[in-house]
Parts: structure tokens; C-alpha cells; sequence
């Protein structure tokens, strides 16, 4: 899928249960309904020429997330009919998280809709299908031309230097998860990066928010986003605190690397993977533990025009 390194990557992710909010974070009022997904329960057995309530909330849904144009020409975008710009996007949807392709809401088509998972569309410029890292090769061949940062750049010998730092009053399990996020990314590819004390300067800014917090992205309580990241030289990413985040695995809970490891190949410039078992897959459930897949490696090397790097061990556990 072609895309350009640098756009603004903004990666939304669904869970549960409360957090603090650190000191950074906005005051703003949760979201009156906790669980923004749910509406589309209601939905399923929907098909082609029926109207029901809740089919345009459906239709932002898939347009958010790249299944629907948005441009002013899309026809019957904003109504309650199941049309055939509805059915189209269901089946490409359906293709993509390799299931049936009935065109309809089936239970499995619903389900998947409604699991925990990122915001950062899975379809972008005119493109039908996410791909995985093998398939990044015709990808990179029209993103890597267009970086403009310095050190990014493609015919660079070395891989970029990067620093990043937490906002005041970061929670220190979320430290440590992400120092070792990034760790387990340098040691799988030439990038470097290095805590600093320094948030106004550093590349890249980790922090939990509340609401709308002031950078276009507004979270939406509880199960509505989870985590959002902005590719450098932008380089923001910051996690939901109205949801629940935790080190190891626990039940009601996510986990605060593994949602790391996601938002920081998007901070790289990695769009999602067709593959499940990719940390850059878009759905996560709660209490699962992922590491680096081989096809997360090749992506980002194909990406960046570079040789691949040899990986030591995958990690892919999931917990009830």
C-alpha cells in the first residue's frame, strides 16, 4: 500500500477500564457511552437495501478507518440505507481480516468490527487491501522517494539517531514498557534511540490524555480510542488514559509494550499487516502479549531500502 512515510499517522485503538490521568492530560468530561463500538452489535444481519438506525454511525466507522472516500462526490454517505457503496466497503473490510466475503453483517464480520483495535486506517490513498510486510517491496517504491527528514533519508549509511521522553507525571510501569518497546525495535533494525529529560525537544513524546487534548485527535472515553502516534518529524504519541494499561498481561487490561511496539512502527512509517500474528496487525484483544513477526522486519527494512536484519526470537502469546 502506498503511503508516505511522513503523513500524519494517527493510530486509534480500542479497551477497557479507567487509568489515572497524568498531569499532562486534558480535563476534558469522558464520553457518555463507554463502549463507542457497541452500536454496531445491533447492526448485525444487515444486508444490501434495508434502512436501519445506526447504518450512517456505521458508514463514519468505515470511512474512518479508509473503507469509505470521503470525497464531497461519495453518494448516500451520511444516511441509514445499506448501499452499494456499503456493501463494497464491507467486502474489502472482510478481505482484509480474511473472512467470508458475504458483503453482509454476519456475526464474524460484527465481532471483528467491534474488537480492540488501532485507528490508523487500513486503507489509504485509493488502496483496497492492507499488506503485509513480504508485499512492501511495490509500497516502499513509492514512500521511501518522499522522505524529507534529514535523517531519514534512504541513501543515509546510518539509520537515524532518535531521542524520546515521557510528559511530566508518566506512570513508571508505562516507562519501563516503552523503553523496552523501543529496545526490542533498535535491536531488530539500525534504528537508535535515547531517553531524554528534554520533553519539549525530544523526536518523539509519550504521554496518556483525556479528550480532546489539544492535537486535532480528540479520544472518546473508554473502548473509543486507545493510543494515537504522529510520524516524525512530528513524532507524538500518546496513549488513552481512559483506558485500562498494565506490564503483564491481566485480565480487563492491555498491554502497555505490545500497544508500544505497535505505535512505534507506525512512528517509523509501517502501515498495518494482513497478518495476524504481526505486531502490526490492527486488532489486539485485551491480556495478549505480542513481539516483532519477521514480516514487522521486513517491512520496515523493505521500507527503508536496507538489507534485512537478522531476528533472534518472535514472540506471539495470547492470554484469557
Amino acid at each position: 500500500m502506498a503511503i508516505n512515510v511522513f503523513q500524519h499517522f494517527l493510530c486509534i485503538c480500542h479497551f477497557a477500564l479507567a487509568l489515572p490521568l497524568a498531569s499532562q492530560a486534558s480535563q476534558s468530561t469522558k464520553a457518555e457511552n463507554p463502549t463507542s463500538f457497541d452500536f454496531i452489535k445491533h447492526l448485525e444481519g444487515g444486508q444490501k437495501g434495508q434502512t436501519v438506525k445506526g447504518l450512517q454511525q456505521l458508514k463514519v466507522y468505515l470511512q474512518k478507518f479508509g473503507y469509505i472516500n470521503n470525497s464531497p462526490n461519495q453518494t448516500r454517505a451520511n444516511d441509514d440505507d445499506f448501499d452499494d457503496s456499503l456493501e463494497a466497503a464491507i467486502k474489502t473490510y472482510q478481505l482484509n481480516y480474511h473472512l467470508k466475503t458475504t458483503g453482509t453483517l454476519d456475526a464474524q464480520t460484527v465481532s471483528q468490527m467491534m474488537a480492540p483495535r488501532c485507528g490508523f486506517p487500513d486503507n489509504s490513498k485509493g488502496t483496497k487491501w492492507m499488506r503485509a510486510g513480504k508485499n512492501a517491496a511495490s509500497r516502499s517504491q513509492n514512500t521511501i522517494h518522499t522522505v524529507s527528514h534529514s535523517t531519514f533519508s534512504p541513501g543515509n549509511s546510518k539509520w537515524p539517531q532518535l531521542t524520546y521522553a515521557f510528559a511530566p507525571g508518566t506512570r513508571a510501569d508505562a516507562k519501563s514498557a516503552v523503553a523496552k518497546a523501543f529496545n526490542t525495535w533498535a535491536s531488530q533494525t539500525g534504528f537508535r534511540f535515547s531517553q531524554s529529560q528534554d520533553f519539549t525537544s525530544a523526536d518523539l513524546k509519550i504521554g496518556f490524555y483525556r479528550g480532546d487534548h489539544g492535537d486535532g485527535a480528540p479520544f472518546s472515553g473508554k473502548n473509543g480510542v486507545l493510543a494515537h502516534a504522529f510520524a516524525p518529524t512530528d513524532g507524538r504519541f500518546h496513549y488513552n488514559a481512559d483506558n485500562s494499561f498494565s506490564e503483564n498481561p491481566i485480565a480487563g487490561s492491555f498491554h502497555l509494550e505490545t500497544v508500544a511496539l505497535h505505535e512505534i512502527g507506525h512512528l517509523l512509517g509501517l502501515a498495518h499487516s494482513d497478518l495476524e500474528e504481526a505486531i502490526m496487525w490492527p486488532s489486539i484483544p485485551a491480556a495478549t502479549v505480542k513481539g516483532l513477526h519477521a514480516d514487522d522486519i521486513q517491512g520496515i527494512n523493505t521500507l527503508y531500502g536496507l538489507e534485512p536484519v537478522r531476528i533472534s526470537s518472535f514472540v506471539f502469546q495470547c492470554n484469557a
